[in-house]
């Protein structure tokens, strides 16, 4: 009989208030997935790990914080948590720069696996420092981001998506090259114009769960600034062929989470940020027409793909709820940031 790896909870960084506790992860083995290795069956290796994960399903988990409250929590049939419930005063346990941070670990240590790191895993949210006015220091807005083409280029738009394939399995996420000035323009919207605003910058994309390491490291090494990194679950390519068809009407889980931090901070302003190569136009552009007193600005990088930047620029020819700047490069974008006050 093969011996099983050890168990471990992944937490991905998430957001709430100083009201409500909002903890997303997955229990999941241990595939021992070494970052670092090079050579091109190596990195095929660590890409057969990331998707062919043995999750650890309804095992109820302890989520501890920092003065000792407790909740528990199980994992669904894929191994995912997910914790969104009302806890009160949780500003006093973050720490300068917003962030609230956590234990969690299975409740059972008698699980009769081996758990990783003595059963003590660490988790963050994000507690932005809301201001209830415009002279004090703290958050005047947010930034909802993509990452898929608009700070990290993925090739989406190539033919078959050869290039997607390619980028993600045969490159280490320290060898990404992030798209010139992104990181540099987040620094300038997260300092606001006063230069110490703290304005809460978010990361959604397309991609799944399976990739959130990968990403966090690719933020972590190009400076981009620590924000919740908000993926989707993995879908089986074959499963709109054997899963029965659900509402037309239901949303992209981009656009929900979107949606999400939109409730979750009701009073405050946000900039999106994403590209013109597949959805985002048209999720952004449906945000913005539901809330057109919340969203400040579009910013739309370009993408080398002539068919989808004619029906970009004919979406939003005559389109004027919001403004919207198509972008060449992060320039253009630091430019109208400062003519409307943002930076």
């Amino acid at each position: 009989m093969l011996k099983k790896d050890p168990i471990q909870i992944i937490t991905f960084r998430s957001y709430g208030t100083t009201n409500h506790l909002y903890v997303k992860g997955r229990a999941i083995e241990d595939e021992n997935i070494n970052h670092s290795k090079t050579g091109f069956f190596n990195l095929l290796w660590n890409s057969w790990k990331r998707f062919e994960t043995d999750k650890v399903k309804n095992a109820t988990l302890l989520l501890s914080l920092p003065d000792g409250r407790t909740i528990e929590t199980i994992t669904d049939a894929q191994g995912y948590f997910l914790i969104d419930t009302i806890f009160e005063n949780l500003r006093p346990l973050t720490d300068e720069e917003s962030w609230l941070h956590y234990t969690i670990s299975f409740a059972n240590k008698n699980i009769g696996r081996n758990i990783q790191l003595g059963n003590r895993f660490k988790g963050e949210i994000l507690i932005p420092h809301l201001i209830a006015n415009t002279t004090s220091d703290g958050a005047k807005f947010g930034i909802i981001s993509d990452i898929d083409d608009t700070i990290l280029h993925t090739g989406l738009t190539s033919r078959l998506k050869w290039q997607v394939v390619k980028n993600t399995i045969f490159k280490r996420a320290e060898k990404r090259i992030p798209l010139e000035g992104a990181a540099a323009f987040y620094k300038k919207l997260h300092d606001g114009k006063s230069g110490n605003e703290c304005n809460p910058i978010f990361y959604v994309s397309h991609s799944p769960w399976n990739l959130y390491s990968y990403l966090e490291i690719f933020l972590e090494k190009n400076s981009f600034l620590k924000g919740p990194i908000l993926l989707r679950d993995f879908v089986n390519p074959l499963a709109k062929i054997f899963t029965p068809k659900t509402s037309d009407n239901e949303k992209p889980q981009k656009q929900k989470e979107i949606i999400n931090i939109l409730k979750t901070y009701p009073k405050l302003p946000f900039i999106l940020i994403g590209d013109s190569g597949e959805h985002d136009p048209d999720i952004y552009t449906e945000i913005a027409e539901a809330h057109p007193e919340r969203i400040l600005a579009i910013y739309l990088r370009n993408v080398n793909h002539k068919r989808k930047m004619l029906r970009v620029k004919g979406l939003f020819k005559d389109y004027e709820t919001v403004p919207v700047l198509l972008v060449e490069d992060s320039e253009a974008a630091i430019t109208h940031a400062k003519q409307n006050g943002f930076i």
